[in-house]
């Protein structure tokens, strides 16, 4: 017998989509837009519910989106399809890979327990070096959720051998300073979350504009990144306060391996010329499959080929390509340039004010993030750009910059998979990283937005 038990968000799923074809074909909005617009706005919405409510696994949410727009014949391949040229896309592939050759030659393993015996002097040293470890394997690892997978049971470890007892403050703090430490402050670097590959995709498939990857860190890196990281720092202290015990195990590692030595030579060089691109113009994601290339080599590289079918998680980009690919629909329908030019009269975007026209643009971004999940503000918004950097005066660059500032504040954890998954992985309440959210989020708002405003506009962004 099929049990037609739902949740709430399978409810939400079967209520929401039906009413939005009712609403577009059946309401006055049906008048505005024409036949394929409307059935293209249907596709996309529904879409989004399904990524809001997770009702599906998200790759599968995006596949059934490209799917659909193929068979009802609302766009060409080369627009539904588009994420698969776009630099995200191989971005994220390269990530993959790169991720696999860390866990692989255990160099990961080796950069967190260098960390385990020097943390437990104080509780702030603990919660801030797990932070510190967390940011810097953003460098390294371009997943969010596999820095979480690897760096997650590691902290857990050193909570328990700090005297943490389950359910303690201790053990709620060192979960929410790995699971955060690996998502938040890294969407200052550029490959390090999805969010970010989607938006350089739809930015480069719309606007044929790609942001470098030292630009992108120079933007955004002070304040999202290191000022962001203590202020998390500071929250878990004051909400969740505790004192460790010095442990007296000794951490003994094995001698650094070939593999270990050849994949650090790689990911140097492969950093080097991240970091250089303003001067040498060479995509990151060239630069990052150059690496994969050389890492998946016979005899060479450090991934062997049964590593990579085994491990590499097609999901990820399939769920990238197809959120690019929305975000393409929107521009080719025409949906975009309509949407646009109501979003621009009801925003007060204004030339003559442009801390108001930035904080409008932020706000927005932060708002759509809210009902459309994180990935989902770039394919949302971006196409858009051009009429809101017209009203507010401000360059094309610095409107779709300043979605990064949306994407990265999060209210609620259902926005965020990466911490969904990190809290999941501790066995710690996801009402623990709501309270965090709820005293961050403010903060962010009141002040880093403004003190990011202050230093674009020393950078000249503004």
């Amino acid at each position: 017998m099929i049990n037609f038990d739902l949740n709430r968000s399978q409810l939400t799923a079967v209520i929401l989509i039906p009413s939005i074809f009712a609403i577009a074909f059946f309401s006055a909005l049906s008048g505005q837009f024409n036949t394929d617009q409307l059935i293209a706005a249907c596709l996309i919405l529904s879409t989004l519910v399904l990524l809001a409510t997770s009702v599906i696994p998200e790759h599968l949410s995006a596949l059934i989106f490209m799917a659909a727009a193929m068979l009802l014949a609302i766009a060409p391949a080369d627009v539904v399809f588009s994420g698969f040229t776009s630099t995200a896309c191989w971005l994220i592939f390269s990530g993959l890979i790169i991720g696999i050759a860390i866990n692989e030659t255990g160099l990961a393993k080796r950069i967190a327990n260098i960390f385990t015996g020097r943390l437990d002097r104080s509780y702030g040293s603990l919660i801030g070096g797990i932070v510190l470890l967390s940011i810097l394997l953003g460098f390294l690892m371009p997943s969010s959720i596999g820095r979480a997978v690897l760096v997650i049971p590691i902290a857990m470890a050193m909570g328990t051998h700090c005297g943490f007892k389950e359910g303690s403050n201790g053990q709620i703090g060192v979960a929410l300073a790995a699971a955060f430490g690996c998502h938040v402050p890294t969407f200052a670097i550029l490959p390090a979350n999805v969010p970010n590959m989607v938006l350089i995709g739809t930015a480069e498939t719309m606007h044929n504009w790609t942001p470098m990857y030292a630009e992108y860190l120079l933007l955004h890196f002070p304040v999202l990144g290191l000022i962001k990281a203590l202020l998390i720092i500071g929250a878990i202290m004051w909400l969740f306060p505790d004192t460790p015990t010095r442990s007296s195990k000794v951490v003994h590692s094995e001698p650094v391996s070939k593999q270990e030595y050849k994949l650090m030579g790689i990911m140097v060089v492969t950093l080097g010329f991240w970091l250089t691109d303003s001067f040498h113009h060479i995509s990151a994601a060239w630069i990052g499959l150059a690496a994969v290339c050389i890492l998946l080599m016979p005899k060479i590289g450090v991934v062997n080929q049964q590593s990579f079918q085994n491990k590499f998680n097609i999901s990820s980009l399939i769920f990238v390509v197809g959120i690019l690919g929305l975000g393409a629909l929107i521009n080719h329908s025409g949906i975009g340039e309509s949407v646009g030019e109501q979003l621009n009269t009801w925003l007060p975007l204004s030339k003559d004010h442009p801390l108001l026209s930035y904080l409008s643009l932020s706000l927005t971004a932060f708002t759509t993030g809210m009902v459309a999940t994180l990935p989902g503000v770039p394919a949302i918004l971006t196409p858009f750009a051009e009429q809101m950097s017209d009203k507010s005066g401000f360059a094309l660059e610095a409107v779709l910059m300043t979605q990064v500032l949306g994407f990265s504040t999060i209210l609620f954890p259902f926005q965020s998979a990466p911490l969904m998954v990190g809290m999941q992985l501790a066995g710690v309440p996801l009402r623990h990283a709501a309270k965090l959210c709820f005293v961050i989020t403010p903060l962010t708002i009141l002040l880093l937005f403004p003190l990011d405003y202050l230093w674009w506009r020393l950078l000249g962004w503004l």
